[in-house]
């Protein structure tokens, strides 16, 4: 069995591989190019996993894709293609057939294969390139159990990476720490849906999956885990691709994830086909929507965390439960929309928690504060306990030192109990209706305002842009609603 360690060494030797290449301009293409490449070579490990439990039951298996396109017949060493040869093969022959496969039943793994490469595109130039990293990928077992295991948990960094080489891949990856954070407080269970509108590269689906699999203890709760409980959605074409891998990487077969612009959806037509036992999220912000789409929402604005937070609410399950990251201002905004929507969420659902999170817990991508908001659809708002996460001996957040799992260890001692600290205080609804439905934690704070943290020159340079974005976000929703009237 391959090592963490050696596991480690041959992707980074990819990467080093793929970033000499002329097509490939950054982390983000060199990503790409290694995703569907290691896919490949898990795909045919799975297919020989197959086939060995066919013959044991005496059956006869039929592969699922035909010979010339299975991994071990066009990688061979001795057989196989490279150069212009290899490049003109994959770009005109390999993807189109792949990207064309068409399932027999549900849960067919063509079905994803398919999802995935029509979505692919081969951005390697030089094939004697592709032919080094494709040696590297051979020494890669995915039919060993620890050996899978510990790739996903390095492709899980390979991911962050990207988010953090910059452009907009920060949008899809939300730190680990406060993923687990989130997914421990909801608390799946299984048999739940578990459902993320904007699910990026899957990380709250993964994560879910790995807080339930241990508690899968029959045959029936296993297929019930893999086929029946993780849904997204996602409008790019490459956090898409890579949260589809990403999914089968960490052991789930079928994941159910759409390349859907979730706000496209008319919530005003939903039934119970549409809603989830559980959402949890981290939408995108500061983004805008065009008036077609706004009309599909009570409460139209061009600020998609509005419009995201509509959809989460009516596609929540009656007795179900959401946790939402948001940035501050939807909390502390009280025009009409805003006020709007979170009357909305506090008087017919229990918005029972906020939780502030420090500043720069987004950076390299945005400065923006952001909260987690948690509620659930049992009663209407009594009370909201506000929670600070405070940072550890005082020492910021950067870039480099982000938040983690030790920010969160007060929280998730006190969530339940709900208990009133130096830094968490209940407030009763009626105040925050009365207060224009402000949610901010720093507003009700009975311990006077929050500290406010020096940043560095470049930090500030970032949360200055965030803030001339958000401004222009407003001056636009003033402009639509002076129109509407």
């Amino acid at each position: 069995m391959t090592s963490r360690a050696s596991l480690t060494n041959i992707m980074n030797k990819c990467c080093d591989i793929l970033r000499t290449d002329d097509g490939i301009n950054g982390a983000t293409a060199y990503t790409e190019a290694l995703s569907w490449i290691l896919y490949l070579k898990f795909f045919e490990d799975k297919e020989n996993e197959r086939k060995s439990q066919a013959d044991l039951n005496g059956d006869e298996y039929h592969p699922l894709i035909k010979k010339e396109f299975q991994w071990s017949v066009w990688t061979d060493v001795k057989k196989g293609k490279t150069g212009p040869e290899l490049t003109k093969w994959i770009n005109d022959f390999l993807i189109p057939y792949l990207a064309d496969l068409k399932g027999t039943k549900e849960g067919d793994p063509r079905d994803i294969v398919s999802s995935i490469f029509k979505n692919v595109q081969n951005r390697v130039n030089s094939g004697f390139l592709l032919r080094d990293v494709i040696e590297k990928i051979q020494e890669i077992h995915f039919d060993v159990g620890e050996e899978a295991f510990s790739l996903s948990h390095i492709y899980e960094d390979l991911l962050r990476n990207m988010g953090e080489g910059g452009g907009n891949a920060g949008e899809y990856y939300t730190p680990r720490p406060l993923i687990k954070a989130m997914v421990q407080l909801i608390d799946p269970k299984i048999g739940e849906t578990v459902y993320d509108p904007a699910c990026g590269t899957c990380g709250f689906l993964i994560q879910s999956h790995l807080h339930l699999e241990p508690k899968a203890k029959t045959a029936e709760a296993r297929k019930i885990l893999n086929n029946k409980t993780f849904y997204g959605k996602e409008k790019t074409p490459l956090p898409y691709v890579l949260g589809l891998m990403n999914m089968t990487l960490h052991g789930v077969d079928y994941p159910q994830i759409r390349k859907w612009n979730t706000l496209s959806d008319d919530i005003r037509q939903f039934d119970d086909r549409d809603k989830f036992n559980i959402i949890i999220a981290n939408p995108p912000f500061g983004g805008k929507e065009q008036d077609l789409i706004q009309k599909n929402f009570p409460v139209e604005a061009t600020a998609t965390e509005l419009l995201f937070l509509q959809h989460i609410e009516k596609s929540l399950k009656t007795d179900g439960r959401a946790a939402v990251v948001v940035p501050e201002g939807v909390l502390f905004q009280t025009n009409a929309a805003y006020q709007t929507v979170k009357k909305k969420i506090l008087t017919e659902c229990n918005l029972h928690t906020v939780v502030s999170l420090p500043a720069g817990v987004f950076l390299p991508y945005s400065a923006v504060k952001t909260s987690v908001i948690f509620f659930d659809k049992t009663k209407m708002t009594k009370d909201v306990w506000f929670y600070e996460v405070k940072l550890v001996a005082d020492k910021k957040l950067t870039k480099k030192a982000g938040i983690a799992e030790e920010h969160f260890a007060d929280l998730l001692k006190l969530y339940k109990k709900r208990e009133e600290t130096d830094h968490s205080w209940l407030v009763p609804v009626d105040k925050i209706l009365a207060d224009g439905c402000n949610l901010s934690a720093g507003h009700y704070n009975p311990h006077g305002p929050e500290e406010v943290e020096m940043l560095e020159p470049e930090e500030y340079a970032v949360q200055i842009k965030d803030l001339l974005a958000q401004a222009m976000k407003s001056v636009d929703e003033l402009i639509g609603e002076l129109n509407q009237k």
